[in-house]
C-alpha cells in the first residue's frame, strides 16, 4: 500500500499536468513523441486530458463498471492541436479530476480495471498522478527539456508498478509469451538514491518485498530512471546484469494493464 496520502496524490494530478505543459509551452504540437510511437506532442496532451476525463466521470458517477474510453485513444483527429487551446483544456481537467476525488474521499467505490478489491476511489487519485507523471516524461524527451521527479513520488510509483506485477494478468499463462513464474526466477531492483526490491517468481504467483535478495537478474540506478525503465521509456542510467530475457519478459507481463 502507498505510503502517500490520498490529498498528496490529488494535489500532485494537477501539479504534474501543470509541470507537463512547463515542458511542451513553445513547442511544436506536431512534434513526435518517440516514446509513444505513432503520437505527436498534441496527440500525447489529448491522451493525458482524456484519461483525466475518463477517470474523473468514472469516479464522479461512481461506476459499477468500464465506461467508454475513446477520449484516450482515439487521437486520429488531434494531429494538429492548437496550443492556445489544448493546454487550459488539459489543465482545467486535471483540476475538475482533482476536485471529484477530493468531493468523493478516498473510500468511495466506483469501478477501476484492477485487481483491488474493494475498488475504493484512492485507486484512481494514485493512477492518474503516475499517468501524468510518465507522459510528462514522455514530454520532456518529446520537446528536450529535462525531466525530474520528487524523490517520494518515485518510489511510490515503483511500488505501485511492483503491486500491479502481482495481479493475474501479469503472470498467468498466456499462448502468445514464454512462461514468467518458474524455479531460480528472483529479481532485484535497487534505487541508488532510493531503496532495494526483491520479486520472486518461484512460486504460484509473483511476490515482491522491499530488500535486497540473491537474483537471477538485477537492475539498478537512479529511482526515476527505474520507473522509467518499467515503463519501457529511455533509461540511460540503469544497469542490469544476469537472465536479462527474464527480465523483459517481466517487465512485459508487468505491463500487461498499458496494453489495454
Amino acid at each position: 500500500m502507498t505510503s502517500l496520502t490520498f490529498d498528496r496524490h490529488c494535489d500532485e494530478i494537477v501539479t504534474q499536468t501543470e509541470r507537463l505543459t512547463a515542458h511542451v509551452r513553445g513547442a511544436d504540437m506536431t512534434t513526435p513523441v518517440s516514446s509513444c510511437p505513432g503520437w505527436n506532442l498534441g496527440q500525447l496532451l489529448r491522451h493525458v486530458g482524456g484519461d483525466h476525463r475518463w477517470a474523473e466521470e468514472i469516479v464522479r458517477t461512481r461506476a459499477t463498471g468500464p465506461i467508454p474510453d475513446g477520449l484516450v485513444n482515439d487521437l486520429a483527429a488531434h494531429t494538429h492541436e492548437d496550443e492556445s487551446v489544448l493546454i487550459p483544456w488539459l489543465v482545467e481537467g486535471a483540476a475538475r479530476l482533482s476536485a471529484t476525488l477530493r468531493a468523493a474521499g478516498p473510500d468511495a467505490q466506483a469501478w477501476n480495471p484492477s485487481a483491488e478489491r474493494p475498488a475504493a476511489v484512492a485507486f484512481w487519485a494514485r493512477r492518474m498522478t503516475y499517468e501524468t507523471v510518465v507522459h510528462r516524461a514522455d514530454a520532456a524527451l518529446a520537446a528536450g527539456t529535462q525531466f525530474v521527479l520528487d524523490g517520494e513520488l518515485a518510489v511510490d510509483a515503483v511500488e505501485e508498478w511492483l503491486e500491479y506485477s502481482t495481479f493475474p494478468e501479469a503472470y498467468e499463462p498466456r499462448p502468445d509469451l514464454p512462461d514468467l513464474l518458474g524455479p531460480d526466477r528472483r529479481l532485484h531492483f535497487r534505487a541508488t538514491d532510493a531503496g532495494e526490491w526483491a520479486v520472486d517468481l518461484t512460486g504460484s504467483a509473483p511476490a515482491w518485498r522491499p530488500g535486497a535478495e540473491d537474483a537471477t537478474a538485477t537492475a539498478r540506478g537512479p529511482v526515476t530512471e527505474l520507473l522509467l525503465f518499467f515503463y519501457r521509456r529511455p533509461a540511460p542510467a540503469v544497469e542490469t546484469r544476469g537472465d536479462r530475457v527474464l527480465l523483459d519478459l517481466w517487465r512485459t507481463r508487468a505491463g500487461f494493464w498499458l496494453e489495454a
